[in-house]
């Protein structure tokens, strides 16, 4: 194997490497000083991926991304016969939370941008169990317990482009939930958006705020990736029946200063299909057997009734 001392191939992340499961993400791999000929290979903890739809052209997209996805990846490209290599690029790592229904990171003002100077308070509610948890940020310095921790809250009473960073819930036995990106900027303009994923076929609504009022701008452009979207003169722009062609990265402009970006990520809705088999499953034991039906729409009711537990036999 032949290697280039010149050609080094790098990796970089997009939109984030701090995600949930079921979201996407995309790894790109590039080589300095050349981008036509390469090959590319993946690797995750060192070990080769062999999936090459999902690395082609140099990206390796995860879409939606799973719990077992979490690792650190690595890149290399290859051209020419005989086979000639750049060395492996440096590691980026991803990691995935799980979703968890019962543990929510509660953000307040509840936007993902926010002014310097300004207070922002953020708690994780647990529905089982309100005590420990404690909220946790990574920022371009280090890992850390938020610095005003009040039991399972934080609360930051002058904000700075340093608490700029991904935020979470973490439980004492180490479990992470919710982690999601907060952005502190000091110019005269933000764009207020959702810190969680639009659900798919849902409305989203965007804001651009002014930092003297808080409050909406009137006449104000929406990009999405560097393009222009719409003009409006409401400082409001709403897109209905989102899909995930939606998602990307999001700012506005007005005459009084631009907003940074923020990546508005969309989550597929959850089908019915599960809910379709079962009822086909019931049918077909109504069909063998009247008897066993009763027994588990029985033994159904009585999980109900019993909090999601089964009862005892």
């Amino acid at each position: 194997m032949f290697c280039s001392a010149e050609a080094q191939a790098s990796v970089r992340v997009s939109p984030q490497p701090w995600l949930t499961e079921g979201e996407s993400v995309t790894l790109i791999c590039e080589v300095s000083g050349s981008s036509k000929g390469w090959t590319f290979s993946w690797f995750r903890d060192h070990d080769h991926l062999s999936d090459s739809s999902r690395g082609a052209g140099g990206s390796y997209t995860l879409s939606p991304a799973a719990l077992q996805h979490t690792g650190v990846y690595t890149c290399r490209a290859e051209r020419g016969r005989p086979a000639y290599y750049t060395h492996n690029s440096s590691s980026q790592t991803l990691w995935i939370t799980g979703v968890s229904a019962s543990v929510s990171l509660v953000i307040n003002p509840s936007r993902s941008q926010h002014f310097s100077s300004d207070s922002l308070s953020l708690s994780c509610e647990d529905q089982s169990n309100s005590t420990g948890w404690t909220v946790r940020r990574y920022t371009d310095k280090d890992t850390q317990t938020c610095a005003k921790q009040t039991g399972s809250g934080c609360v930051m009473d002058s904000l700075s482009t340093s608490d700029t960073g991904v935020y979470w819930c973490e439980s004492e036995s180490g479990e992470k939930r919710r982690p999601r990106n907060i952005t502190v900027h000091d110019g005269e303009v933000i764009l207020e958006s959702s810190v969680d994923p639009v659900i798919e076929g849902e409305t989203l609504t965007l804001h651009c705020l002014h930092r003297s009022t808080n409050s909406p701008i009137l006449s104000a452009d929406f990009y999405k990736d560097g393009s222009l979207i719409q003009n409006q003169t409401t400082g409001e722009m709403n897109i209905t029946t989102v899909s995930k062609s939606h998602e990307g990265f999001y700012y506005c402009k007005t005459e009084r200063g631009q907003s940074l970006h923020s990546w508005i990520s969309v989550r597929v809705r959850v089908s019915r299909s599960g809910q379709i088999s079962v009822l086909k499953i019931l049918s077909f034991l109504l069909a063998a057997s009247p008897h066993l039906l009763a027994t588990v729409v029985l033994l159904y009711k009585c999980y109900r009734a019993r909090g999601n537990t089964f009862c005892q036999t």
